[in-house]
């Protein structure tokens, strides 16, 4: 979907252009203009861009704060400790024109006018890149990082001028960590342009080429904001396990425009776990040393990779042989962080008391509260995290772009939305279909999370596993006392799921290798 005029929000912003045929542009970080010379006047940014750019530019254009000393602004932001920024919507905006930010702009946590006394690291960005849910990512333009004192009443107009384009790194292949792509016709069918899916692979140790091995596939799907590009991390923490020699290890790209599309087709993301399982799984079993069967097919993934594997066994349960979710998005809808979506005159900002909803925690401190997240996300556009459950469950809306499940400015809960929503409810999913499902996917079922989830993901997972366990299903779903989203996911964990996979692969295929000795690194990342 191409970047179009966003009008959502009406309310909070308003276009700018300013043709000051008597100014000529500024130089890039000076505070410049007459008021600038006689008294002090109320800070504005005044952005521009290089015709080597575009001939012209539709879409959102940011200028984004830090206070850090080591990290761009347009790397950000951060969702703990966000800094301000802003966003323009523009429409046919042209190389050289003037568009000033003020109090006209959205922003966060305020408004231009409400900035903190301080020293920034400021950055402007176009948002170029159609199919990227970041600010800063590869294919969006942008300006050189530069520092300023900021007051809001007293910094005057400071030029910005966009002249940079942030270029894709090369995939660092080595000789056991290698790029595939392939275009999809499916999804390039649906959204009108070539697009591609991406994984890493990581080859066995001491693979040999021109064997005629075939290894079980592991497919593993991160987390929201998590890539392929992971896998030099997720291979040292896999080679820990003692089972390297065994396993081809496949690191997924989920990542899309409206930020994770967890493989689950929908009307905005498209077919996206047909096109994984119809094209680009078959492409993957031709191309490397995989046995290409569902006895041989396993997939995981942690948090939003962890809804993701869970649906892909659920939704293709003939397909795989088994899945391994950790701390998943959440899987009941009645307990969508704990709030729950089909009661009616439901709001996700605040409870039924009136107190704030949190959306994050650490321990008893709870670490983000759903508005003040929610608006961020606002300002941020196409991407953010809550708004990406609804690239994946809503249905597409009159202007192109997902229906909001809630108001943004109040937190009310549409509820036809949320009706809508049911047919990604796994929970429900499952419940429903038991009797059919039921059989396929004995022995398949393996969720586990942390009693204590930092983003309230476990009372789901309990919810289902008292459902399944009335079913009589035989799945193993886990609850680990104490732990929080990422910490149950120790080393033992991780090698007891190899062994499980190459039980099942094994009873099925044979190939009973000699097990490689383990070797822990001296620290193992964490999931």
């Amino acid at each position: 979907m191409p970047l179009i005029h966003r009008k959502s929000l009406p309310s909070l912003f308003a276009l700018v252009f300013v043709a000051v045929a008597a100014l000529a542009r500024p130089g890039l970080g000076q505070s410049t203009g007459p008021q600038a010379l006689a008294e002090p006047s109320p800070l504005r940014f005044v952005v521009t861009y290089d015709e080597s750019i575009s001939r012209s530019f539709t879409g959102r254009v940011y200028v984004i704060t830090t206070e850090s000393q080591r990290r761009e602004p347009r790397r950000g932001p951060s969702w703990f400790r966000p800094a301000p920024f802003f966003a323009v919507d523009v429409i046919d905006w042209k190389p050289n024109d003037p568009l000033i930010f003020h109090d006209d702009a959205l922003g966060y946590p305020g408004l231009l006018s409400t900035i903190a006394t301080g020293n920034y690291a400021v950055q402007t960005v176009m948002r170029l890149n159609p199919d990227a849910p970041t600010i800063g990512a590869a294919g969006n333009a942008y300006s050189v990082n530069a520092r300023f004192q900021l007051d809001a009443k007293s910094s005057g107009t400071i030029t910005l001028h966009i002249d940079q384009v942030d270029k894709a790194q090369p995939f660092p292949e080595t000789d056991r960590i290698k790029l595939a792509q392939l275009r999809s016709d499916l999804l390039s069918e649906f959204h009108g342009r070539d697009m591609m899916m991406r994984a890493a692979i990581i080859l066995p140790q001491d693979y040999d080429e021109k064997g005629d091995r075939r290894y079980p596939a592991y497919y593993w799907i991160g987390g929201f904001g998590s890539d392929h590009r992971i896998a030099p991390r997720m291979r040292r923490t896999w080679d820990a396990t003692g089972y390297a020699d065994r396993i081809v290890r496949i690191v997924l790209d989920p990542t899309c425009y409206g930020g994770h599309h967890v493989f689950a087709d929908s009307a905005n993301n498209g077919p996206v776990g047909q096109a994984l399982v119809e094209e680009f799984i078959p492409y993957l079993e031709k191309t490397f040393p995989l046995t290409a069967a569902p006895t041989a097919r396993f997939v995981s993934g942690h948090s939003s990779g962890g809804w993701a594997s869970l649906w892909l066994q659920i939704t293709y349960p003939d397909f795989f042989g088994g899945v391994w979710s950790l701390a998943p998005d959440p899987i009941d809808f009645r307990d969508f962080q704990r709030i729950n979506l089909y009661e009616p005159d439901m709001y996700m900002y605040v409870d039924a008391e009136g107190n704030q909803r949190p959306v994050a925690r650490r321990g008893d401190q709870v670490m983000l509260w759903y508005e003040p997240f929610a608006k961020l996300e606002v300002i941020l556009g196409e991407g953010g995290q809550l708004r990406s459950f609804e690239w994946v469950f809503s249905p597409r809306g009159p202007d192109g772009l997902p229906r909001p499940l809630y108001d943004r400015e109040t937190g009310a809960v549409n509820h036809v939305v949320a009706q809508s929503w049911k047919r990604y409810d796994i929970h429900l999913i499952l419940q429903n279909n038991w009797s059919t499902l039921g059989p396929i996917l004995q022995g398949k079922l393996h969720i586990i999370a942390g009693e204590l989830d930092t983003f309230y993901l476990e009372g789901p997972v309990r919810a289902l596993k008292e459902s399944l366990q009335r079913l009589g299903s035989d799945a193993v779903i886990e609850i680990v006392p104490g732990a929080t989203h990422g910490s149950f996911a120790t080393p033992d964990l991780r090698k007891r799921i190899d062994e499980q996979l190459l039980a099942i692969f094994e009873m099925h295929h044979g190939l009973p290798a000699t097990r490689a000795e383990p070797k822990t690194p001296a620290t193992v990342p964490a999931y």
